[in-house]
């Protein structure tokens, strides 16, 4: 039986393993989050080829006695050099490839979140500064969508009506609420409230609702108002914190 395991993958991160190795971590259609070894020194070809947000089929050893994987071949397909080209697309980057990270490259369905991020990436790679914030959000929003903990954007929890003012995000309860029914819940002690609940505005209601399912490279075409992004930003992040247990610091630039 081969010990050698071929992947569709795409580099999350590259650190320093002993004095001349690199250990990777990759996000694989196939296994999901997985490590391997680079050996070699800095002039190893190879291990030029293993740098960050790169992607494409690898070639990985696995010595079962040892415990390793040592990546042996990676024909790389993309390489997005634009995204070491402007401040706000390599902080963004980094932000997907934590959020990943943190949350275990998205439990099983592992094509989807290689597909998600692959796609946001390409567009990462030559957006402005503006769409860089906006790209961050949709893969968030997105992202809590595969994860299963995207909150409904168009009525409230509690009592179903459809609203056209401002909900609210009850980070307790995970769900948007109506004006009405978040002042009943600060009056109920066994509903749990917090200053940290979120205000969302009809259009950045609108603007989460239009781009659920809409591929990065479409986003360019949905603006919005910095009001709007602030509470959507807010939003997201108060999602995925939830989930995870802790905010990242890496969505804070």
């Amino acid at each position: 039986m081969s010990r050698t395991n071929v992947y569709t993958a795409l580099i999350l991160r590259n650190r320093p393993a002993g004095e001349s190795n690199n250990e990777v971590t990759l996000l694989t259609e196939e296994e999901g989050i997985i490590k391997a070894t680079v050996f070699g020194g800095p002039k190893s070809k190879l291990r030029a080829h293993c740098a960050p947000f790169n992607s494409g089929q690898v070639w990985i050893y696995r010595d079962k006695s040892k415990e390793y994987g040592k990546l042996s071949d990676f024909d790389v397909r993309f390489w997005r050099p634009g995204l070491r080209e402007m401040y706000e697309r390599t902080m963004a980057a980094g932000a997907l490839a934590e959020t990943i990270l943190a949350s275990h490259g998205g439990g099983g369905e592992w094509g989807s979140a290689l597909k998600l991020i692959l796609d946001t990436l390409d567009t990462l790679e030559s957006a402005n500064e503006e769409l860089c914030g906006r790209l961050l959000v949709h893969f968030l929003w997105r992202w809590a969508g595969l994860l299963g903990i995207q909150p409904h954007v168009d009525c409230c929890a509690a009592c179903g009506k459809e609203s056209g003012g401002i909900l609210v995000f009850n980070v307790h309860e995970g769900a948007l609420v109506c004006a009405a029914c978040a002042a009943e819940a600060s009056l109920d002690k066994a509903v749990k409230t917090s200053k940290n609940d979120v205000k969302l505005n009809p259009g950045c209601r609108r603007w989460l609702s239009a781009v659920g399912e809409l591929d990065a490279s479409f986003l360019h075409r949905y603006s919005m108002d910095n009001k709007s992004f602030s509470e959507a930003k807010a939003l997201v992040c108060a999602v995925i914190t939830g989930a995870l247990g802790k905010r990242l610091a890496s969505w804070d630039w």
